[in-house]
Parts: C-alpha cells; structure tokens; sequence
C-alpha cells in the first residue's frame, strides 16, 4: 500500500490505529535498544534501526525508553515491554543514579561523563518512575518518592515556586527555563494519576499557573523560554541560536500546544476554572502565529515581533500539537479541533512517519527531507508520539464528552 492509499484510509482516531502506532514505535527500537553488555539502552539509532553509538547513554533518553515501554506495558498488555521497562529502571538506579541521589546527565556505557544535575532530567526520572509505577514495575514506587525528595531538596525555590533549572558541582546556575518546569508538571500529572497522592497535583497546579498565567501574563499570554534568576524574561539569552536543541531563542509554538494538553489534563483533576480557556488560548495562539495553511508545515520558533526564526519541522511539535488538538476536541465537543487533528495527523504520515522502518523522522527542512539519517539522536526515542497516542487514548477511557 503507497503512502497516499494510507493516509486517504487511515482511521487516525480508532483506538485500533492508536494502538498499532505505539506498538509500531516501541518495536522500531525494540529489542535492538537492550544493551546486554553494559545494561540500559542504545539510544543513538539510525534510520533502518542501525546502531551507530553504542556507548552513550543519555539520562532522558534512558528515562524516555523506560516510560515508552511501561506505557506499552500497560496499554497493550505484552510482557515484554515491562520487562524492557525494568531493564532500564534498573540501569537508572544503579549508574545514573548518584551518591546524594541526584541523576548525572551523560554516561559513558556505565562511568559518568556529564555529571550536572539538570532540572529537566530529574523530571523525566519523575516521569519515569510514575510510568513504571502505573504499569506495575517493582521498585517504581519507591524511585518515585526518592526523585520527589531530591527535587524538593536540591531544586525547589518556595519563594518563586517554580524549579531552578541546573547545578553542577552543588552550585546552581543563575539560568532559569520554563522548559524543564512544564515537564515537571507533565511528571507531576502522571505521578498523581500513578499514586493519587494530593501533592503531585497541586504542585502541578502551582507550576501551570506560574508559567501559563503568572509570568504569560506580561507577554499577552504567549510563553517565553528563559528566565533570569528573579524569574525576570531574558529577551537576550541565546539570541542568535534559535536551533540550540533544549535552550533554543523564540518562541516555541510546540511547547504552547504541549502545555495546553498538559492544562487539559490537569483540568480533569483539579479546579482551576482558568485552566480551559488558557489551553485553547495557547493551542489557538500556536497555531495562528506558526501553522502554514498552504504547505500543512508548522514553523519552530517565531521572535518577539512575530518574525519566524526557525522553518523547520520538528516531530515533537506535531505529536503534541495533535494530541493537544484531540483532547480539546474531547473536552469542548468542537468540531474544529478534530479538522485539526487530522490536517496534523496527515502531515505527520506523509513527512515524518517511517513507513519502510518505523519511527518517526526527528527533524525536516523548510522543503521537508531529512537533514541525515540519524533517527534518534541522544534522547529522542520517539516518546513525544508515542505519549501522544496514549494520552489521547486515556481521554476516551476516562469518557470525556466526544463529538
């Protein structure tokens, strides 16, 4: 079947396609991720799933690996994916895993090679260790408590109730992201939905409503990446590298549609009235500012006067884009979001998804081909889509109103 006879037939919002999906991603990389000799995964794969290094071993990647195959374990039922999962949580405990408990960000097969603390890798061994838990894994529940009490311990700030976002050598870095904080409030979901432990999810409130309302407030509700240590916006920092791969200048239409999913999600859990409108605000600002109707392409990054700065097509903006589209169709029962969701999805079957090998393709230019071969560089493995689909299938499960 061409690419074309699949995407005029496919059934984007069957739970059989959403299923089939996760699985064809999970198996893209298993079992060739298992790294038997030195323990964890291999990360860095190429497009026919070639290995071309097999000694790194990135604390998000290894953290991503472990929730994608726990969210397999437990949306489609095979053992081997939980037991994929326990490989990698035990390789985190063990080697990523330090002396005072913090994460180092890089090894060298089993040796530390990049021991800073970063903010954003904490939060996916919190993420981690909530998807572990929910799919069963022994040992998940006690790494979640344990990751909770470094975060408060190490990278909490009470008096800005938000988290710093780096610290090398104990001492922290007057940087401050938004970045690190919205996947901590996507951990903080899931660790709630994990244990239902009230913590979790007012500690995600207070993050959304800190960067979503609080500091959005001065930019006419748009969020901006960096920070100054008194939490004062940056407008300099990294001016001029708007393809930096986790500090990059602009602003991100992907993460204004990430954290409307993550404000749908909140909304089924706590009450907060703004909750709502501030998601469908973000989606719609995303999508106004960055979406191109004649070519289907979402731009990266746009500056503060509105001037693109990045044309390309990353494969984390449009899995959070069309399941930020779904779970607004499903909460608001309006048709326009599921014309979303499938414009998105269609665009991502055509350019990004790999019909010969499985996976998605990390990253297009502005005439959508590949800039090389390397499918997932450190840390990708997929998990944007991947998640996707199952948070969209947890949005039907849980019988929001559909149209």
């Amino acid at each position: 079947m061409s690419t074309s006879q699949m995407t005029k037939n496919t059934d984007f919002r069957s739970t059989v396609f959403l299923r089939s999906h996760m699985r064809s991603i999970a198996e893209f990389y298993l079992p060739a991720c298992i790294d038997e000799t030195f323990g964890g995964y291999h990360n860095q794969m190429l497009d026919d799933g070639t290995i071309y290094d097999a000694s790194t071993k990135h604390l998000v990647g290894t953290c991503r690996f472990i929730y994608n195959f726990s969210l397999c374990a437990l949306e489609l039922g095979d053992e081997k994916f939980r037991q994929a999962a326990a490989h990698g949580l035990e390789f985190l405990q063990k080697y990523h895993r330090q002396a005072d408990g913090g994460y180092a960000w890089v090894l060298n097969q089993q040796a530390v090679s990049d021991g800073t603390y970063h903010c954003y890798g904490h939060a996916f061994v919190l993420l981690a260790a909530a998807g572990a838990q929910k799919a069963g894994l022994y040992g998940a529940e006690d790494v979640l408590e344990q990751i909770w009490e470094v975060l408060e311990k190490q990278f909490w700030d009470p008096r800005h109730r938000l988290y710093v976002d780096e610290i090398s050598a104990g001492v922290i870095s007057p940087y401050r992201g938004q970045n690190a904080n919205m996947h901590l409030c996507e951990a903080m979901l899931a660790a709630y939905e994990a244990t239902r432990d009230d913590k979790f999810i007012a500690r995600a409130a207070v993050l959304a409503k800190r960067i979503c309302r609080d500091l959005a407030e001065s930019t006419d509700g748009l969020i901006w990446e960096h920070y100054k240590q008194d939490w004062a916006h940056d407008w300099e920092y990294n001016k001029g590298d708007p393809q930096n791969l986790f500090r990059p200048y602009g602003y991100l239409p992907g993460h204004f549609t990430e954290w409307s999913k993550l404000l749908l999600i909140l909304n089924r859990y706590a009450d907060e009235e703004w909750s709502l409108s501030t998601a469908e605000h973000l989606f719609q600002a995303a999508m106004s500012r960055a979406y191109d109707s004649d070519t289907g392409k979402i731009n990266y990054s746009f500056a503060p006067n509105g001037e693109i700065l990045d044309s390309d097509q990353y494969y984390w903006v449009f899995s959070e884009s069309l399941a930020a589209a779904a779970l607004l169709a499903d909460v608001t029962g309006q048709q326009t979001y599921w014309q979303w969701y499938e414009r998105l999805w269609l665009f991502a079957d055509a350019h990004f998804i790999d019909h010969t090998h499985g996976g998605w393709y990390r990253i297009l230019d502005k005439n959508c081909q590949k800039y090389s071969n390397e499918k997932s560089p450190p840390s990708k493995t997929d998990y944007h889509p991947l998640a996707a689909c199952f948070e969209i299938l947890q949005s039907r499960r849980l019988g929001e109103p559909s149209s």
